[in-house]
């Protein structure tokens, strides 16, 4: 069995992370015991959970080589950005535009323990702590205000994180905020776990067991529907091809097709430009 390392001041082992649990799906070392039990817990259920989130990642890598190379954004939010791992936002970005500056959102203090060690040499990134259900904390913050320029459009990116947000939260009003303190010709980033609804009555029920299980151990976790995920893109243009299962999203030409799993189909994504 593997030895749990001293955990970070503030670090409560008997409670599990989003941040935690997605890191031991990507094949991170950055877990605690009670993380992989939710993880196993969900992938009892899913089992293609890990290829979700390599998935993401991969969907999160495209969309920001077509920002810098294709849209000329140089400068990113990123929000329940996750703990720190291979193919980051800002080492895409400036991969191809060494000036691009981004800054990383989180609430858990491992990913701003982390973040900070890993990006401490960079000097084109920095990570926030801070709650995405208080988004004028976020958009004051002194770093924010440092490293983005909001005169300039910026690269709103809410990859993996509306889900975690239950309907009494108000996502819609939250990301709503958010987008409107972006300059106009900005582009915001979802990715979202999705029921299906009656188009799939088998994917729907495997969905909403997998919510139960999130909600049950994670404490968050909502699938939505097409027209509740699209619904947080309101009066922005959304790009071809829409909202679609990630690997759909403007593949690379020599991509190899994936499996259609159950996950393929419930977790999808977007990216829409601010008029």
């Amino acid at each position: 069995m593997t030895r749990d390392k001293a955990a970070p001041p503030g670090i409560d082992l008997n409670v599990p992370s989003v941040a935690r649990v997605y890191d031991y799906f990507l094949g991170g070392k950055d877990n605690f015991e009670v993380d992989r039990k939710v993880a196993e817990h969900a992938l009892r259920i899913t089992p293609d959970g890990p290829a979700a989130g390599q998935a993401n990642r991969a969907f999160l890598r495209r969309v920001i080589r077509f920002l810098v190379t294709e849209a000329g954004i140089d400068q990113f939010l990123d929000l329940g950005s996750g703990l720190p791992t291979q193919g980051n936002v800002h080492e895409v970005a400036t991969e191809h535009n060494p000036a691009a500056r981004v800054v990383y959102v989180d609430n858990d203090p491992i990913v701003l323990t982390h973040g900070r060690a890993l990006l401490a040499a960079e000097g084109t990134a920095t990570v926030i702590q801070a709650d995405v259900r208080e988004p004028q904390e976020i958009l004051n913050d002194p770093d924010v205000r440092r490293f983005l320029d909001f005169d300039r459009p910026i690269g709103l990116l809410l990859f993996a994180i509306l889900h975690h947000l239950g309907d009494d939260e108000d996502p819609r009003a939250v990301a709503a905020e958010l987008i409107d303190a972006m300059p106009s010709g900005s582009y915001v980033a979802i990715s979202h776990f999705r029921d299906p609804g009656e188009r799939d009555p088998e994917g729907s029920r495997k969905a909403r067991e997998v919510e139960r299980v999130f909600n049950e151990s994670l404490g968050t976790g909502r699938w939505r529907t097409d027209e509740e995920i699209l619904a947080f893109a309101d009066g922005l243009t959304v790009l071809e091809p829409g909202l679609v299962p990630l690997a759909e999203w403007r593949p690379d030409p020599d991509a190899l097709a994936p499996q259609q799993t159950d996950t393929y189909h419930t977790f999808v994504g977007l990216l829409a430009r601010k008029p």
